[in-house]
């Protein structure tokens, strides 16, 4: 039964955006993909096995994800100018991996700098 509410929950997210796409405000239909539905998952599954200062440091990590998502709509916002849709899409996609792969390389970069300076110092919390 939950499978089938989450299927229409997406359905009628899809139908709202195909909707707004057509007013007269029609990029506010951008911003609904953008409601934070699986952060909001995320966060609660995180603080609640992890803990709050594990939830602190996801939000932190959530803020910094947001270059990645800037990348992509620079990207695309480019790339449609010089080439035709499904490539402007797939070139934008390929921007956003690379860019979230760099982000996840330097904060795991920073990670583990972080570790070794803590236990050189005693200290226990993290910076990340």
């Amino acid at each position: 039964m939950g499978l089938l509410i989450k299927a229409l929950l997406g359905a009628l997210v899809v139908v709202l955006i195909g909707v707004l796409s057509k007013t007269k405000n029609y990029y506010i239909a951008g911003l609904i993909p953008l409601f934070p539905t699986f952060a909001l998952i995320a966060h609660y599954i995180v603080a609640s096995e992890r803990g709050i200062e594990a939830l602190r440091t996801t939000i932190v990590f959530g803020m910094w994800s947001i270059i990645p998502y800037f990348i992509y709509l620079l990207s695309l916002w480019y790339f449609t100018g010089v080439m035709r849709l499904p490539y402007a899409l797939a070139g934008a996609v390929i921007c956003w991996s690379l860019a979230a792969w760099l982000l996840i390389l330097a904060v795991s970069t920073s990670a583990a700098v972080g570790r070794r300076r803590q236990r050189k110092s005693g200290r226990s919390r993290s910076n990340w």
